[in-house]
């Protein structure tokens, strides 16, 4: 099997949560398998309390419920100890670039932790899978691996099944580069400037909106014809880290 080839470390990162609403759910299970460059690894997993119930449905998913968790940190009593953990790091998952990296980040900045993805890259293995065969995890497990994952939806097996997945496409796809610049940009659906989508670049470079009356039109624009916007957004059901970028680029409007 292909190894990957790394110039620093690569954290893949799987989350089990309260549900899918990347502004108002949160973390239950989080489990990180690290690789470093020099081809060791390590793996750290642990179960978060919430601290807002589990629904039934999402417990009939992943198995963990409300008693579960209940003696379990919090995702504040924990974030330094995550933060520090993948620092320095590039990130890759499986869906990773829509949920589990934007709620992730929805984590830290409630914890009062800065978390600002612009200078590192993001792996999306679900993309590539995507983009060459258009399946799901297990189904990507079986194709690749040859074999059924076992235990889906234990952030254990799913994230070892995900890093197996990406060498696996390695080996499988010669036009696939084995550099995490390459399968950053690769897996990359979207030209974001926030996580969610917000906010994207358009064909100049330039950020817009990408939703509402303002669709298409240059935030700063809108900004300075219509500051009430940027405060109805601030006050919004918008995630924190869309908050954290539309503040940004108010600030670079006064430079």
């Amino acid at each position: 099997m292909t190894k990957l080839k790394l110039t620093r470390p690569l954290a893949f990162i799987d989350l089990e949560t309260t549900g899918i609403n990347v502004a108002s759910d949160r973390i239950v299970e989080i489990a990180i398998l690290k690789l470093m460059p020099n081809g060791d690894k390590e793996m750290k997993s642990m179960r978060i309390n919430p601290t807002i119930p589990i629904p039934a449905l999402v417990t009939k998913i992943h198995g963990i419920s409300d008693e579960d968790i209940k003696d379990s940190p919090t995702f504040k009593d924990a974030a330094v100890m995550l933060h520090k953990y993948i620092e320095g790091c590039d990130l890759a998952g499986y869906n990773s670039n829509k949920f589990d990296i934007p709620l992730l980040a929805e984590e830290f900045l409630r914890s009062e932790i800065e978390f600002d993805v612009s200078k590192i890259k993001l792996v999306d293995v679900q993309n590539i899978f995507h983009k060459m065969e258009q399946r799901t995890l297990a189904a990507a497990y079986l194709f690749y691996c040859g074999r059924p994952l076992e235990n889906a939806h234990s952030a254990d097996a799913d994230i070892t099944a995900t890093w197996e997945i990406l060498e696996a496409q390695l080996e499988r796809y010669k036009e696939l580069q084995n550099d995490v610049d390459f399968l950053s940009d690769f897996s990359s659906r979207s030209n974001n400037v926030d996580l969610a989508g917000r906010i994207v670049f358009n064909e100049k470079g330039i950020p817009v909106f990408s939703f509402g009356k303002h669709n298409g039109k240059p935030v700063t624009e809108i900004f300075e014809k219509e500051p009430s916007y940027y405060n109805w957004m601030m006050n919004g059901d918008f995630p924190l880290y869309t908050k954290k970028v539309l503040t940004q680029l108010r600030l670079q409007m006064r430079k």
